[in-house]
């Protein structure tokens, strides 16, 4: 048998071992760039997880109702408009009118609700010359933002009661002498109407229903004669004929004394509501 030369044996040797050599480093970029990859994807992975989640419920938009604040010269109410949790308008659904309040109140309510949107808050100044609507703006507007922190969902309205105008003064002409309602908010699914204006000798009357399952759970006088010895007239007989009418479910009610042209007054703009709402 022929054996094998030395120095050929050293050649395959080296040859196998460069062979073996050249494999490994052929192999290893390809495994540094799948490893990389996985660590790249396991990254994209992570910073998946960690991202915060934006929007949703916390991003509160949509419109939200502060409640009807009496003031001395008639009910306040303020609306807001949110987008993304923050105040984009602020508008006064009700401020007093009649009379001086007419002007004293297409003044004062574009300053109160341009400061609302400003401030984000209810930590607004009182307008000068408007010290109760200011007032009752602004326990209406803090209210508004109370629930607007609450209601955790886009669009909802912190009041029933509907929107009396919206236009740039703010005022929905509720009058300084119509005193709302003592009975408790309308229930959901409730629905309101409002009856004609009916002037008398000494100002415009109209009343509004809140009327559920065919009754009426709710009646106020949105306007009602007022400055000088008319705000007490009105005052003192409103709130009368609101729980009259409640009362009665009809416009067959009593005049209250003293008040004798209010009260009819009332009882034809509520007779109109009553043929709105079918009632």
């Amino acid at each position: 048998m022929k054996k094998s030369h030395p120095i050929r044996r050293v050649v395959l040797a080296t040859a196998a071992t460069v062979s073996g050599i050249v494999l490994l480093l052929s192999l290893k970029p390809g495994g540094d760039a799948a490893a990389s990859a996985q660590g790249g994807a396991a990254a994209q992975q992570s910073a998946a997880g960690q991202e915060s989640p934006q929007g949703g419920t916390s991003a509160q938009s949509g419109t939200v109702t502060g409640s009807v604040t009496q003031t001395q010269y008639g009910p306040v109410q303020v609306r807001l408009t949110l987008s993304g949790g923050k105040v984009t308008k602020a508008e006064a659904v009700q401020a007093p009118s009649g009379g001086r309040s007419d002007q004293i109140s297409g003044d004062a309510v574009p300053k109160l609700n341009q400061e609302a949107v400003a401030a984000q808050d209810a930590d607004i100044d009182a307008v000068s010359g408007a010290t109760y609507t200011s007032a009752g703006y602004k326990k209406s507007l803090q209210s508004a933002l109370d629930k607007a922190k609450t209601s955790g969902s886009a669009g909802s309205s912190g009041s029933s009661e509907p929107s009396g105008s919206s236009g740039a003064s703010g005022s929905s002409g509720a009058s300084g002498g119509g005193a709302a309602s003592s009975q408790a908010p309308a229930p959901e699914g409730s629905r309101t109407v409002n009856g004609d204006v009916v002037q008398t000798q000494y100002g415009p009357v109209q009343v509004r229903l809140t009327v559920n399952g065919g009754a009426i759970s709710k009646a106020e006088a949105v306007k009602a004669p007022s400055g000088g010895r008319s705000t007490q007239v009105s005052a003192d007989a409103v709130p009368k004929l609101n729980e009259a009418a409640v009362t009665a479910q009809s416009a067959q009610i009593d005049a209250v004394s003293g008040a004798t042209y209010t009260s009819a007054g009332y009882k034809k703009s509520l007779q109109s509501a009553l043929d709105e709402a079918g009632v």
